[in-house]
């Protein structure tokens, strides 16, 4: 089987789950419209999608060590595809809600499965790093190309559409899937379940998320929000508890005294919650304050991708002579640059002077830092354990964006609404937008903060030593 046909496939699939993430952004005033939907409901067109996402997806990498990976892919890609056709024929909200929930949750199958198939069909070391290159472009620069194509489908055509083209490609890619993709699972898993964990976790992480969702918009001490949070500690240390004391764990904690893992995931959860936070607020700014349409904010995105393949293939031939764990140091440093740039812009900005080359910095940056963060994270892992080591990672971006977004939101609106009251009872339109962009300024300032203190996580929880031995290829796992 080649290999290389694999990749494709399996980027495929990864290409639809990444592009839903974000293609409905730019849609989301025409569904509101069409719908009428209120704001409150509005908002759960997205969050129910990522509730879900990042609930299932450690679930999802650990099914796919133990019931085959090729089966859990088959199965995430039926119910993404089903999904995203039920999306297109909703005829109210609810429905609209509960199907891009049932997308998340077939994401959290296909995602984390997908890139412990790459694990397990790539040798380690300059194959692997390759085929991770190919992967970290689609998996980053994914996300910008959704905000174009949904700009393009809404304009032409109409917002079922966004969810619409996900059917042909999700059904061609079941059928070539199932015949090329090989099946591989742990061998050494015993026929028994960890049920008690699996419904701990999973509870643990989609209380989390909707906890910090809901934070976001009502405060992090409301009333609301505290026993939700407080919920999701209980569950996820009992689900700790449980994994201690159980025979077949789902999640086998001895994982976490592997060096690279840990430090991989830490960082990662760190960076994700200032690249969330840099594509959201970016997007309103070029269409809240500059006026651009759906489809203007999708071509401002193009050059992100452009950045992100660039670095991504350029940290390929940096990993062997800087290390591992220098390219993504120097990566980050580039983004936090990137995103003070954004602190110049003002209501009367131009796209190509004071927007793009802090959008050129940030991607190539973030490109030269997902490919050699994604191989310290899954390599030196057994195969056995690909889907856990792929689930991990996967949700630490997932949780890192969703809190990331929560916090740097609520920093960002309250700054907007403090200006606005200095302004008066009838601010004029001129002094809105100002008040919009100093919240913004805000949260590009919290994403550079994430950025760097991400790079720090790394230098200080990692060693040049492992750097090293990924770059080799040693498949040997790196513990304290």
């Amino acid at each position: 089987m080649n290999p290389w046909v694999v990749l494709v496939l399996v980027c495929l699939a990864q290409f639809m789950v990444i592009l839903d993430a974000t293609v409905v952004n730019v849609a989301l005033p025409t569904i509101q419209h069409d719908l009428q939907m209120s704001d409150a409901s509005l908002q759960w067109v997205v969050n129910a999608y990522t509730l879900m996402f990042g609930g299932f997806l450690l679930l999802g990498g650990r099914a796919g060590d133990l019931f085959g990976r090729k089966r859990v892919f088959l199965t995430g890609l039926v119910v993404f595809t089903t999904a995203s056709l039920l999306c297109a024929l909703a005829p109210e909200s609810s429905w609209l809600i509960i199907a891009r929930g049932l997308q998340g949750f077939g994401a959290a199958l296909v995602s984390p499965v997908a890139l412990s198939i790459i694990m397990a069909t790539f040798r380690e070391g300059a194959e692997r790093t390759k085929a991770l290159g190919l992967w970290t472009a689609i998996a980053v620069g994914g996300g910008a190309i959704g905000l174009l194509l949904g700009g393009i489908l809404v304009d032409v055509l109409s917002w079922p559409w966004i969810f619409l083209v996900n059917v042909p490609v999700g059904a061609a890619t079941f059928f070539f899937s199932r015949r090329l993709v090989p099946e591989s699972r742990d061998e050494l898993a015993r026929s028994g379940f960890d049920v008690a964990g699996a419904v701990a976790v999973t509870g643990g992480l989609i209380a989390l998320v909707y906890g910090i969702v809901r934070a976001g918009e009502s405060g992090w001490g409301s009333g609301e929000v505290l026993p939700i949070l407080a919920l999701s500690v209980i569950l996820l240390v009992g689900f700790v508890v449980i994994e201690l004391r159980t025979a077949e764990p789902l999640v086998r904690l001895s994982i976490f005294s592997i060096r690279t893992v840990r430090g991989a995931n830490i960082g990662m959860f760190i960076v994700s919650m200032g690249l969330y936070g840099m594509f959201f607020f970016n997007t309103l700014f070029v269409q809240r304050v500059l006026g651009y349409s759906a489809l203007e904010a999708g071509l401002a995105f193009i050059p992100f991708t452009a950045g992100v393949i660039a670095g991504s293939a350029a940290s390929q031939w940096l990993i062997p002579r800087l290390g591992a764990r220098e390219v993504p140091v120097v990566g980050l440093g580039l983004a936090v640059v990137g995103m003070l740039l954004f602190l110049r812009l003002t209501p009367d900005s131009t796209y190509l002077s004071d927007i793009l080359p802090g959008i050129m910095l940030v991607a190539i940056g973030l490109g030269l830092t997902f490919v050699p963060v994604t191989l310290i994270a899954t390599s030196g892992i057994p195969v056995d354990d690909a889907g856990l080591a792929s689930g991990l990672f996967n949700t630490s971006q997932q949780i890192g964006g969703a809190l990331g977004l929560a916090l740097l939101s609520s920093f960002a609106a309250s700054k907007t609404a403090e200006v606005l009251a200095t302004a008066g009872s009838d601010p004029t339109t001129a002094e809105q937008a100002q008040a919009l962009v100093d919240g913004f300024h805000l949260a590009w300032v919290g994403c550079a903060v994430a950025f760097a203190v991400g790079a720090v996580a790394l230098l200080v929880l990692l060693r040049r030593g492992d750097a090293l031995v990924i770059a080799d290829g040693d498949p040997s796992p790196v513990v304290l």
